[in-house]
């Protein structure tokens, strides 16, 4: 499963990326207009929300201890959660530009939205990296996935479940925010595969990827198309897929339809283990972490040659063109290869996973 995810990356990356080998900071964005700096800097991390189990447990954390260790424990790291509020998100931006904070992590609820922050802060000689979402504005480079991948391999799932009953079976599709510009690529990708494959009886969009709003357009689409006619569903995350499934229990279902997800939250591998969740797109955010943090203080630090080795693919966005690029991989995470993503990256452990009410489970596929 690994190999073939990597395989379609590299595939989808040479269908939508330019690869422009930055050296010497040639191609896009400011990588070669870098401050040069010491240990002592301060390293600003906006994150958009905490319905994303991941950003607390895992990207702020290890943002945090890798800045730490890049600097020999004199660099800091300042952070803010936006708590799923753009005029938040705003106001702790404008304050990390107050602070002089040398460089901005920027996970962006709304792309366009920040645009203006974002130019803020060039003007203040505050280069910004856009981590996990692209945004517009001026920024001086972009972590994240290959996000049509995402969307592929989360529509692959569904036409493997369904087999060839899919042609006739009707479909929800919950979409994320349209404000994340990571929407339309997921959209993109999994519409890519399903178009003219499966019956899309339902389509909704999920404002700032809401779980409360993604269960009330599940009981929606359950009221028009009946509970025993939704063949699957695609969410586009695992917040929405664990709502999409107390939606489909609360209408009396007894066994759940393949529904996918994203981000290997400990809740979603739990569901995939019991069988209510059929997989989730999972995206090493342990790599996109670590490597942002690196990013970030070779930006400050002014090493042009280690920045440019970890961006050596480009996106535009609709303000700027060949922002340099870094993509990590992306893998479906099923029930049979638990153990050689999530365990193995040392997300989880066994112990995390198979609590009591889940141990009947785990030893059922060999889980222990």
């Amino acid at each position: 499963m690994r190999r073939l995810a990597t395989a379609l990356t590299a595939s989808a990356s040479a269908l939508t990326l330019t690869a422009c080998g930055v050296v010497n900071g040639v191609g896009g964005g400011d990588s070669s207009a870098s401050p040069k700096k010491g240990d002592d800097i301060t390293v600003g991390l906006l994150l958009p929300d905490k319905d994303t189990a991941r950003f607390e447990d895992f990207d702020h954390p290890v943002i945090k201890k890798e800045v730490a260790a890049l600097t020999h424990g004199k660099g800091k790291l300042v952070y803010a959660n936006a708590e799923a509020s753009q005029a938040k998100q705003s106001r702790q931006f404008q304050q990390m530009v107050d602070q002089k904070v040398d460089v901005i992590l920027v996970d962006a609820l709304d792309s366009k939205a920040i645009a203006p922050d974002i130019q803020k802060a060039k003007d203040a000689g505050i280069p910004v990296i856009a981590y996990d979402r692209l945004a517009q504005g001026p920024i001086a480079a972009y972590v994240s996935h290959d996000n049509e991948l995402v969307g592929e391999i989360q529509a692959r799932a569904i036409l493997t479940a369904l087999g060839n009953k899919a042609a006739s079976s009707k479909i929800v599709m919950m979409n994320g925010d349209p404000a994340d510009t990571n929407y339309a690529k997921f959209k993109e990708g999994a519409l890519g595969e399903l178009e003219d494959r499966v019956v899309i009886a339902k389509e909704y969009d999920t404002a700032k990827w809401s779980p409360a709003v993604a269960k009330a357009n599940m009981k929606n689409a359950i009221k028009a198309i009946g509970l025993d006619n939704i063949a699957a569903v695609y969410a586009a995350n695992d917040g929405l897929a664990g709502a999409v499934i107390e939606a489909l229990k609360d209408a009396g279902a007894t066994k759940i339809p393949p529904v996918t997800g994203q981000d290997a939250n400990l809740d979603a591998v739990q569901r995939i283990v019991s069988g209510d969740q059929y997989m989730t797109a999972y995206k090493p955010f342990i790599e996109e972490a670590t490597r942002a943090a690196e990013m970030a203080v070779y930006k400050v630090q002014g090493r042009d040659i280690q920045f440019d080795a970890l961006t050596r693919d480009s996106v535009d966005s609709p303000t700027e063109k060949k922002i340099p690029t870094m993509l990590v991989p992306v893998v479906a995470l099923t029930k049979d290869n638990i153990e050689d993503t999530v365990i193995t990256d040392g997300v989880y452990s066994v112990k995390d996973i198979c609590t009591p009410k889940y141990a009947a489970d785990c030893t059922t596929i060999g889980l222990k």
